[in-house]
């Protein structure tokens, strides 16, 4: 393999590590570091010195941990093998993170176990480029956003589940009701996991929970939503939903085809109407016959008193106050005279 003398960040954008593909170096060599960078040479499995954004020449000087492991002939020109790592150490913000299958979760409002998935963004920053080489990537050729999410996934659904389960389970918040809840849930999250970000030089500059989602197929979903429904319209109706529940289970039941109750029904609701049709042409054709009060013997219609027994038929005048009382009063319901 030729003698590399110019060393730079040939990788694709957006990565956080990129392996120089060669190790063949010269003293002398030039090694470009753009801004937000940092190379890190490694000897041995062992990572060694590091360099800042510029232009830099190879020399004892700029990488004494390196030249210790390397020996120098006369000249300074001679190839050394060295492995070096380009550290991107700008901030990436588009980390996507979320569970690939439901978590069964108990409810902590309605005491119903649901499936829940949950879904947000997160921001990092490498903050020390020998942990993340070393504890993480490795010496693979390039390490992205996307690696380091698979990296965390299980610790970040393990404490993301612990959380729910238990801290919005003290607050009686149901999962169908969690969204007011998504900022204050993103910065409780943040604090747990950024100590494990931290252990491998990442930086969690920031932590989103932004949907907790259950599956509307599902039939325990199914049946909190109807009761979530039932309540609202309770809520609405008040003292009227009795009623209205009286008259859905009645109209029902009459329409079920062939059923016994639904002849019943229908005979019950035209029996019901008869009597409504009744009392309407009752009332058209004219009052009904008078009745007596004492005997409760029928009178002839305008008859002031009853043929049976004697008594007055029409409405009793008290002789005190000239009020009309009910027929049958004993005291008059204006001034309490006795009739």
């Amino acid at each position: 393999m030729a003698m590399i003398d110019r060393v730079k960040f040939d990788g694709p954008s957006g990565v956080l590590v990129w392996k120089f593909p060669s190790d063949e170096l010269s003293w002398g060599a030039k090694v470009i570091v753009n801004q937000s960078q940092e190379a890190i040479f490694f000897k041995g499995g062992e990572a060694l010195d590091i360099l800042g954004p510029g232009t830099h020449t190879l020399e004892t000087s700029n990488i004494p941990l390196l030249r210790r492991l390397v020996n120098i002939p006369f000249g300074n020109q001679t190839p050394f093998a060295a492995e070096i790592f380009f550290v991107n150490k700008a901030a990436q913000l588009d980390g996507k993170w979320g569970t690939k299958s439901p978590i069964p979760l108990l409810d902590p409002k309605y005491n119903i176990p649901i499936p829940v998935r949950a879904f947000g963004r997160f921001g990092v920053r490498v903050a020390d480029s020998r942990k993340l080489v070393v504890g993480l990537s490795g010496t693979v050729s390039q390490y992205t956003v996307e690696t380091l999410t698979e990296h965390f996934r299980g610790l970040v659904m393990t404490k993301t589940k612990d959380y729910l389960a238990e801290t919005v389970s003290r607050r009686k918040v149901s999962f169908l009701e969690i969204t007011a809840f998504l900022e204050e849930i993103s910065a409780d999250l943040k604090e747990k996991l950024k100590d494990d970000f931290a252990s491998f030089g990442v930086e969690l500059l920031n932590f989103l929970l932004e949907s907790v989602t259950v599956p509307d197929e599902d039939p325990a979903v199914s049946r909190l939503k109807k009761v979530l429904a039932d309540k609202a319209e309770i809520d609405i109706l008040g003292g009227e939903y009795k009623m209205k529940r009286t008259f859905d289970t009645m109209e029902k039941a009459a329409g079920t085809e062939g059923s016994v109750m639904g002849a019943g029904m229908g005979l019950g609701m035209g029996a019901a109407a008869g009597a409504q049709f009744g009392a309407v042409t009752g009332a058209a054709m004219g009052p009904a016959a008078a009745v007596c009060p004492a005997c409760k013997a029928p009178a002839q219609p305008g008859a002031r008193f009853c043929g049976g027994c004697g008594g007055a038929l029409g409405p009793k005048r008290c002789a005190k106050c000239s009020s009309e009382s009910a027929p049958g009063a004993k005291f008059c319901s204006s001034c309490g005279s006795s009739l």
